[in-house]
């Protein structure tokens, strides 16, 4: 590649843009091109000019369709920007030589999904925008909680070594550093995402050692994110059983704080209320308060009482596990409760949520003018 051909597509631009994810992902499912153009005649004009202008093509396979990019590309990104790309387009990767099984196809799929609604919360996640933690060389004291939240890959992760032999077949994505914890991220797609329990626990336990004291004083506080196609795929997952062999994800002790988002406008908001402690804090205390304090002596896992005694649950943050446990508390001691969610969530609850429950729900949009200021 020529000096001239160096910025054939500008850099910053969407066009630019959508090249550097399918670099970092290594395939991009042309069913989420919605969600990074305004428009389909849009996203339809640019893929276009792309093909046209030979930096990237269509690769179809097993009802799996995906953009890859050419070797023209590879050079172009390369060239601008080595130190992001160096790791991704470069020898024999998983995102530079791409397996043709479907299942990897899939998970670099998912992984596009992922970074799609990170890059939509705000979240960086490409790695010259965040300091190298997992180096053997670089200084964890270099992330602190201004810098907050960050996005690390499971490859970023792996990067330590031998270290990480027994967590090399989690099915986490990366971990999200918030101000107030660890996230590590799943993505089970539209169908229920394998699971290996001890693996999972492996994990937990290695996050809390390795980021220990960084950037967080004392053992981090690890929790888990399941990122989904929508809502429904969350009602698969509180309601499965892990499969005939118990391979597959169902609710267990690996984690004791299981959240759901869908991959969609809705599921990025709640991923930056999430990564945002104050705001949360904010929220809850606009939610409950015209409520009592919670009591110690309640049998029910719950955050405040309504004035006759009925225990409320904040559910926003869609953690299944608390919801499951406010559930079979309920049941158990046959007492109503109360449940406050997000709209969206609500379909979903009312069909899982077998006991005798009442809801107050939060509008979305309304709650995204007053706490994002969004129009």
């Amino acid at each position: 590649m020529n000096r001239g051909d160096t910025y054939l597509i500008k850099p910053g631009s969407q066009k630019f843009r959508f090249l550097e994810l399918i670099g970092i992902c290594g395939e991009f499912p042309a069913s989420q091109t919605g969600r990074l153009f305004s428009s389909p005649s849009y996203a339809e004009k640019v893929i276009t000019e792309l093909k046209a202008e030979k930096l990237i093509r269509t690769h179809y396979k097993d009802r799996l369709r995906g953009y890859r990019l050419t070797r023209k590309a590879k050079d172009m990104l390369l060239s601008c920007h080595p130190e992001r790309f160096q790791y991704f387009l470069t020898g024999n990767t998983e995102t530079n030589m791409i397996r043709s099984e479907p299942f990897r196809r899939v998970r670099l799929h998912q992984k596009a999904q992922t970074y799609l609604t990170l890059s939509h919360a705000g979240i960086p996640f490409y790695p010259d925008e965040k300091p190298d933690i997992f180096s053997r060389t670089d200084n964890p004291d270099s992330v602190n909680q201004r810098s907050l939240p960050l996005f690390y890959s499971s490859r970023e992760i792996k990067e330590l070594g031998e270290i990480t032999t027994k967590i090399k077949n989690s099915r986490s994505m990366g971990i999200l550093l918030a101000p107030q914890c660890v996230f590590a991220l799943y993505n089970t797609g539209n169908g229920i995402l394998k699971w290996e329990y001890k693996t999972e626990v492996r994990l937990n336990a290695f996050l809390q050692y390795y980021l220990q004291d960084h950037p967080y004083p004392g053992r981090p506080q690890i929790r888990a994110v399941m990122l989904g196609d929508n809502m429904e795929t969350a009602f698969k997952l509180m309601t499965s059983t892990g499969g005939y062999r118990r391979s597959l994800f169902m609710l267990d002790t690996s984690f004791e704080h299981f959240h759901f988002l869908p991959n969609n406008p809705e599921g990025e908001a709640l991923l930056r209320l999430l990564t945002d402690p104050k705001r949360m804090a904010q929220l809850d205390r606009l939610l409950l308060s015209d409520q009592g304090s919670p009591r110690s002596e309640f049998p029910v896992e719950h955050d405040a009482v309504l004035a006759d005694g009925t225990p409320t649950l904040l559910a926003y943050d869609f953690d299944m596990q608390r919801i499951n446990r406010f559930n079979t508390g309920l049941n158990v001691y046959g007492i109503c409760g109360n449940l406050i969610c997000f709209d969206f969530q609500l379909p979903v609850l009312k069909e899982y949520l077998s006991a005798n429950i009442q809801f107050s729900c939060i509008d979305l949009q309304k709650f995204k003018r007053g706490f994002f200021h969004e129009p």
